[in-house]
Formats: C-alpha cells, structure tokens, sequence
C-alpha cells in the first residue's frame, strides 16, 4: 500500500512540471520576427532585380547593338543572385564574406545592385511594362539596402545576432529538459515494472 501512495505522489508533481515547459516556451522575440519579414522582402526584391535584368539581357543581346548593357545586366544578375544567398546566412557564405555579416555591408551591396538595375533604362518608351518593373524592383532594393545601411549604423544587427543566439540557446535547453523528461519517464515505468 505504501508503495502505491508513493507512486501516486510520484506522479503528482507532473503539472508543475507541464507548467515549467509551458514558461519556458514563450513568445517569439519580435525584433527576430520583424527582421525575418525583412529578409523576406529583400529578397523578393532581389529576385525581381534578377529577372529585371536577365529580360532586359535578353533584349540587349536580340538587338545586337546593346551587347555591353546585356554583358552589364549579366553581372547584375550575379550580384543579385548574391544578395538573395546572403539574405540566408549561409554559414558557408558567411566565412569568407565577413563583411555581409555587418548590416552597413550587405545594405551597400543591396544599393549597388539596385544602381546597376537601374541603370541603362529604356528612355524611348517602348518597353513601357519592363521599365515599370525595373523602376519598382530597383527602388525597392534600394530602400532595403538604406535600411540596412541605417541599422546597421545603429547596431541593430548586433542587437538581432545576440538574440537569435539566445534565442537557440533557449530552444536547446528546451529540447534537453523534454529529452530529460521523457527519459525519466522511462526509468519510472521500468522502475514500476520492476516493482510489481
């Protein structure tokens, strides 16, 4: 009988212990939440700044005359193509390019890349929807990269590097308390087992 009571005040303690998961799981830190809506946008902007340039390369070549703009917008091409890879942090990126870790980097790359989209528009009108698309995909860019420019001068980069590492740290401790748990959970019915 008594080991009957002791299993039952074994088992009483599970609430407080739900309790403690439900605490230490909390809301998403809503600085990494705004910056991840960022990226997002800053890619969609580079990869319409990417297929800006490879129309606008395809047409240069047809023409024949504007080989040099279409040699110009196939680095565009590849430089925005950067862009998007650096909006992943990609760890293997990120060792030899150090410089797009720091927000003021990667904005000057974004402003650069919507300066080259930009560049060579079609004046004469004929490709009235291509330059619509141009304008929108560069200027876009463009205050994407301002923005980083601007928080990266304000350390607000730092700011979100040293909460997304808490924020892991967190989640690590998270799934080792609930492996702990399980596992004691284990040793508790084996323990049971053994007993009757």
């Amino acid at each position: 009988m008594p080991r009957n009571g002791n299993g039952g005040g074994e088992s009483a303690p599970e609430p407080p212990r739900s309790s403690s998961n439900t605490r230490l799981r909390t809301r998403p830190d809503a600085l990494l939440v705004v910056c991840r809506g960022f990226k997002l946008v800053t890619s969609i902007s580079a990869l319409l700044c990417i297929a800006v340039n490879i129309l606008s390369a395809i047409r240069s070549f047809k023409k024949g005359s504007d080989v040099f703009d279409g040699i110009f917008r196939c680095y565009a091409v590849l430089i925005a193509f950067f862009v998007v890879v650096a909006e992943t942090e990609w760890e293997f990126v990120m060792k030899f390019w150090k410089v797009l870790e720091y927000w003021a980097g990667r904005g000057m790359l974004q402003i650069f890349v919507a300066v080259m989209t930009r560049a060579f528009s079609d004046d004469s009108g004929s490709q009235k929807d291509l330059v619509l698309l141009q304008n929108i995909a560069c200027y876009m860019l463009l205050a994407c990269g301002l923005v980083y420019v601007f928080s990266g001068i304000l350390c607000i980069g730092w700011i979100k590097r040293s909460r997304q590492q808490k924020e892991m740290t967190r989640d690590q401790a998270v799934k080792d308390l609930e492996e702990l748990e399980r596992r004691r959970e284990e040793l508790e019915q084996l323990l049971l087992a053994e007993r009757v």
